[in-house]
């Protein structure tokens, strides 16, 4: 249980920490970097699956792939993933690290809400409250400034339909990502082949490059094997609950490092989103701690 909660406080701090670390990266814009991310990752997914002993799996979701229908939503669902890899690695180049932020906040609200109107599951009590103090934080964020990030949204209008994606085809996690990014490899490959020029004159330019790209990948593999790790070592409830970990330090890594700035103002939008978190966040703490001492009952 121990080594299974560090490994998912470890696989936040890893994500956080690529935040600031494609900060480094530049004179490269997002596009190279997620290109890079998803060229460099695949390897260290294929480790994954070979340690899992999943490459069953995958050939049986392969012999699916058949199938017009189960193809085309597996491409979609790759296309919606990859517009959620781009983003978090574009926001912190341009000043919009704190909207991504805020829309990972959002999330774990927007799929109650998603599970309540598409599946009619039912919201608990601290779950309503936390919907209805979230919405108070938007409803201020549209009275200051008339609207809502464009990434904010993105992320939260774009990550639930592609959850929602994952649990029809019905295909394990390890092997949906798996085949997310063997979609998003010729997309990678073109990415770097019409940028061709401009990433070798960066490398010529700023030699760290044949240190920071490699990093890139390992950092970013380590993240996955840790993430992946984790929920196979802790029951779902408290691996749901570890997640809230990332939205922190996301938000943090790009006010305190980035230097990112809050106005007063806004912290009246964001006060009521975390105290919605905290509400979800502690009443799937109670239930880890009954579901923990059910075990321990004889």
């Amino acid at each position: 249980m121990k080594q299974g909660v560090a490994m998912s406080i470890g696989a936040s701090v890893l994500f956080a920490s690529m935040y600031f670390y494609v900060t480094l990266m530049r004179p490269y814009d997002g596009d190279i970097i997620f290109a890079w991310r998803v060229l460099l990752g695949l390897p260290a997914l294929a480790l994954m699956v070979l340690r899992a002993r999943a490459w069953g799996e995958v050939r049986a979701v392969g012999r699916r792939m058949r199938k017009p229908g189960f193809l085309a939503l597996s491409v979609l669902s790759a296309a919606l993933l990859a517009v959620q890899l781009w983003l978090f690695v574009w926001a912190p180049l341009h000043g919009m690290g704190l909207d991504v932020s805020m829309g990972y906040f959002l999330l774990p609200l927007m799929m109650v809400v998603a599970g309540r109107l598409f599946y009619r599951e039912r919201l608990s009590g601290p779950q309503s409250w936390a919907v209805g103090l979230a919405a108070m934080g938007v409803a201020h964020e549209l009275f200051r400034v008339g609207a809502v990030s464009w990434a904010t949204a993105v992320v939260i209008l774009g990550y639930p339909p592609y959850f929602m994606l994952r649990r029809r085809l019905g295909v394990g996690s390890l092997v949906a990502l798996w085949y997310d990014m063997l979609f998003l490899l010729p997309v990678a490959l073109l990415v770097l082949q019409i940028q061709g020029q401009e990433a070798l004159s960066a490398f010529l330019e700023h030699p760290r490059l044949f240190f920071l790209v490699p990093m890139l990948g390992l950092l970013s593999s380590a993240a996955l094997a840790m993430y992946f790790a984790s929920s196979r070592m802790l029951p779902l409830s408290l691996f749901g609950l570890l997640g809230y970990i990332e939205p922190v330090l996301l938000f943090w890594v790009a006010f305190l490092v980035l230097g990112e700035p809050v106005t007063a103002s806004q912290w009246l939008t964001y006060v009521p989103i975390w105290v919605a978190i905290s509400l979800v966040g502690f009443e799937g703490l109670q239930k880890w701690r009954a579901e923990a001492r059910q075990v321990r009952t004889p």
